[in-house]
């Protein structure tokens, strides 16, 4: 089983950044392709923030370019992504969940699995 663990949300006035933390722990990970951040604020559906992929080219939905920043952690974090969110506007304001991709290596055979975090909450209010 493969357990991700977000840390980071809070409240944030206006205009202020928060940094969101997510790392992918269990025994029997190969590899994680990709690793995202979606976010649902309430009475809507659930939707893509940014999605990282193993090579590094990120791509951002439209609402959030130039404001935010998906990264990997590095090869002694490699299971870890972050979201740097600047400029934090009250329409950011929702919970956000980490995704991975997981390649899992088990006597059986190797599976692919998709796991979400428990959510972190951002409030952006003045």
């Amino acid at each position: 089983q493969v357990q991700l663990v977000e840390s980071g949300g809070g409240l944030v006035q206006p205009g202020g950044s928060l940094r969101l933390s997510c790392a992918a722990s269990g025994s029997n990970i190969f590899r994680i392709e990709p690793m995202a951040w979606y976010s649902q604020a309430p009475g809507k559906q659930r939707e893509l923030v940014a999605r990282i992929p193993g090579d590094g080219s990120a791509d951002y939905a439209d609402s959030v370019k130039g404001r935010f920043t998906i990264s990997r952690g590095n090869a002694n974090a490699k299971n870890t992504v972050y979201l740097q969110m600047d400029s934090l506007k009250p329409a950011d304001t929702a919970v956000y969940y980490c995704n991975a991709g997981v390649y899992e290596l088990k006597p059986e055979g190797a599976f692919f699995n998709d796991y979400w975090g428990q959510g972190t909450q951002v409030t952006v209010s003045s």
